[in-house]
């Protein structure tokens, strides 16, 4: 057992470098992020641990500052993770057969982890099983490693922290940039920049954020049928 461990570890881990250097760059402003708003090193540990969603995770920073609101947080965690809700459809063939694993899989299934266990396929002579958790693993170790090094840093040394909340901003600016690149029509683009300029006039800077993705939601369900079309032609 311990030499097909060994195996799977020594495939998984060359396919994870690339998630290693951009998980460590963004969880060490993660936790230097939190250690500016005036969190121990232990929070960005714990909570990388726990919740292990980067986009999350800096959304429960203020979360944490602001008052309790545990309708309205719930609704904004669902929201920003609901993506993962297809993550999951798309990997139940692949984690089939994966036995106890399989709870660590599902919840360790972030962006990068999906991208690699999805399209990758592990060697003939390695188990599948144990190389999906490999992956997972050491995926979610280098998120944790960086977070908790920011906050530890953060706290040592006298760093200018300011425009450092941008952080969460520019990662989904990149990440819209990435997909708008990507795709061939920009309908789904347009209207989700639409629906969120919108509610940002209607409900303003502090509460636009549920509402908006309640509008594009609905939108999107409303016009699915004629997306597609769209996009077929």
């Amino acid at each position: 057992m311990k030499e097909i461990r060994k195996k799977a570890l020594l495939a998984a881990l060359p396919r994870t470098v690339p998630v290693l250097t951009g998980f460590l760059f963004l969880g060490l402003a993660y936790g230097v992020y939190m250690q500016s708003m005036g969190f121990s090193f232990l929070y960005p540990l714990c909570m990388s641990i726990a919740i292990f969603g980067g986009s999350l995770e800096f959304v429960t920073v203020s979360l944490l500052m602001s008052r309790f609101a545990p309708l309205q947080t719930l609704l904004m965690a669902l929201m920003i993770q609901a993506r993962h809700f297809f993550y999951g459809l798309a990997m139940l063939d692949k984690y089939k057969g994966t036995g106890k694993k399989k709870a660590y899989l599902i919840f360790g299934l972030c962006d990068e982890t999906f991208s690699l266990n999805c399209s990758a396929e592990p060697p003939e002579d390695v188990d599948r099983g144990w190389y999906y958790f490999f992956v997972t693993l050491l995926d979610q170790s280098y998120w944790v490693t960086g977070a908790t090094l920011g906050g530890i840093l953060g706290s040592l040394l006298p760093l200018n922290t300011e425009g450092l909340d941008f952080v969460l901003t520019a990662m989904f600016v990149v990440i819209f940039l990435e997909h708008w690149l990507k795709a061939e029509k920009h309908i789904t683009h347009l209207l989700g920049a639409g629906v969120s300029v919108l509610c940002l006039l209607l409900f303003g800077a502090d509460s636009f954020l549920i509402p908006t993705m309640l509008g594009i939601l609905l939108l999107l369900t409303a016009f699915r049928g004629r997306i597609e079309r769209r996009r077929a032609e």
